[in-house]
């Protein structure tokens, strides 16, 4: 699938380009409570937070997982966003553990704010997914209950993700000096952001694109049912 194949090729982009801003303009990385500790955070939260859990909430929408069993892909689904969570709260580890090297206060801007209410609600949301889908004492009817909240604080989620990263992009440029006479690592970093927004858009749309959704069982033969009615009458 065409959007598919798209989705990939601008999260590896977004992965790319982050590592490469804080390779070449911020030193590189360590785990040492320093500025170059500092740089996982923004990587950690891209690749785990929008790269990873945009492609862990399409994937039902992809066709060929449609015939095989649903129980398969959701081991995998829960295990990919398993993956995200844990590469985003390592990325908060870095930024604490900087931040508590040097003395800086934590959780003081706007970015924070975003960023730690996206991980808390990531967190509920992946606990309540577990028990609610993966769980054989879950009820049918609580399945089917949770179901459409479960998709929508999925959709919230990563639009948080999205405001997140952008947000924390945006305020560690405006601590760089010249920000505003267009250095090369502003360029790089505002092109960044632009390809971090196509890759939301791009997820975005495959979700709200109903034709692309799988069917559940009896769904199938209802939908070709009522297109039968409409054509007879």
């Amino acid at each position: 699938m065409l959007f598919k194949l798209l989705c990939h090729c601008l999260g590896l982009l977004c992965v790319v380009f982050v590592s490469y801003w804080n390779i070449e303009w911020r030193g590189g990385f360590a785990w040492d409570a320093s500025f170059l500790q500092f740089n996982w955070h923004p990587v950690l939260m891209v690749t785990g937070l929008v790269v990873l859990y945009g492609n862990a909430a399409i994937l039902y929408r992809i066709p060929f997982t449609w015939s095989q069993r649903k129980q398969h892909w959701k081991l995998v689904h829960a295990a990919l966003l398993l993956s995200s969570l844990i590469l985003s709260i390592l990325g908060l580890c870095a930024v604490f553990d900087f931040h508590t090297g040097y003395h800086i206060p934590n959780l003081y801007s706007l970015h924070s704010w975003v960023g730690i209410c996206t991980v808390v609600l990531f967190t509920a949301q992946w606990l309540l997914g577990l028990v609610g889908f993966l769980s054989p004492c879950s009820p049918l009817g609580f399945r089917k209950l949770l179901k459409p909240v479960h998709a929508w604080m999925g959709m919230a989620i990563f639009i948080l993700s999205l405001a997140s990263c952008l947000s924390g992009i945006n305020e560690k440029l405006n601590s760089t000096a010249a920000y505003s006479s267009h250095p090369a690592e502003a360029l790089f970093a505002n092109f960044l952001g632009v390809l971090i927004v196509a890759f939301g858009l791009v997820v975005l749309g495959i979700l709200s694109n109903q034709r692309w959704s799988r069917l559940e069982p009896g769904e199938e033969s209802s939908r070709v049912s009522i297109l039968l009615s409409a054509v007879i009458s």
